[in-house]
């Protein structure tokens, strides 16, 4: 993996799998329309940078709407930035984050979508989790806690956002002999969206992450660590449901984290948090924020 300082490049494979398109309709795309021109390798690859993908993504966008190929491309590139901005003081972030707001409102599935994938790659994957996708996931929350938004709405909008970060999680690169770390949420927890935005801040610290989804079945945890032998396990609650529904879930894995000396077990989540006092834990760490880990 690059560090997050550094401009990331991709090759055509990744940027094929991030839009959703083959290999051979990038080709066509640069040679006929000059959509981009890619860096290439000494070994004559081409490389690809989060601009590129932004125009490839904007083309895309257009020829789905109805234009041609050769009007998509051109109105791709004379876009300076991919969104709308009413207000001439309003800053990028505030008006991505009402576009964000305004698709969520209408359940436009398509807009959104489009719309998270131009702030990822205007901004790169460390402010796009810290200052477009944490913010937008908490008006999301604040909209259905005050009824302005009903569940569909609020659903909707979550899914998206999680299967934008599924994506990146996926097609991030990292070194094969990094590190294994394993997310996990713990069982009878619904909640997996803060668990894959911590995978991903870790990931560019240099993790190699695996996760296992919402509400996995009793023993999965355990039979995955044995599975995958990963250096460190952190698992989440995000709310108190685990340990309501049934408390010897914890208890269980504490004394399985006893047996694996060579695996470091932490959990965290405002769930967790909350029942801290009562969890009478020997071998899992209760944390705050990933920097303990």
């Amino acid at each position: 993996m690059k560090p997050s300082s550094e401009k990331p490049t991709y090759t055509i494979k990744q940027v094929a799998d991030q839009i959703g398109l083959s290999r051979q309709v990038l080709r066509k795309w640069e040679e006929r329309y000059d959509i981009v021109v890619p860096e290439r390798l000494d070994n004559g690859y081409r490389t690809y940078t989060n601009e590129d993908i932004r125009l490839f993504s904007l083309m895309k966008r257009y020829a789905e709407e109805g234009f041609a190929l050769s009007q998509a491309a051109e109105m791709a590139k004379s876009q300076e930035v991919p969104f709308t901005q009413s207000n001439p003081e309003e800053t990028y972030l505030d008006a991505i984050l009402r576009e964000l707001l305004h698709h969520g409102t209408n359940c436009d599935e398509l807009e959104l979508n489009f719309s998270l994938q131009a702030a990822y790659h205007r901004l790169g994957l460390e402010h796009y989790l810290q200052q477009i996708i944490i913010p937008f996931l908490q008006k999301v929350g604040d909209n259905w806690a005050s009824g302005e938004w009903d569940e569909y709405q609020e659903a909707l909008s979550s899914l998206v956002v999680r299967d934008q970060l599924v994506q990146i999680r996926r097609n991030f690169q990292y070194r094969e002999d990094s590190p294994i770390l394993l997310g996990a949420c713990l069982p009878y927890e619904s909640h997996e969206i803060p668990v894959h935005i911590i995978l991903l801040q870790l990931m560019l610290r240099g993790w190699r992450t695996a996760m296992i989804g919402s509400s996995p079945a009793p023993g999965a945890i355990q039979s995955f660590v044995e599975k995958i032998q990963p250096v460190k396990v952190l698992l989440s609650a995000s709310t108190t449901t685990p340990f309501e529904t049934d408390p010897l879930v914890i208890q269980e894995l504490d004394e399985f984290a006893g047996l694996h000396a060579n695996t470091e077990f932490y959990l965290g989540g405002y769930g967790a948090l909350l029942r801290s006092e009562k969890l009478e834990l020997e071998n899992i760490r209760i944390i705050e924020t990933i920097d303990k880990i």
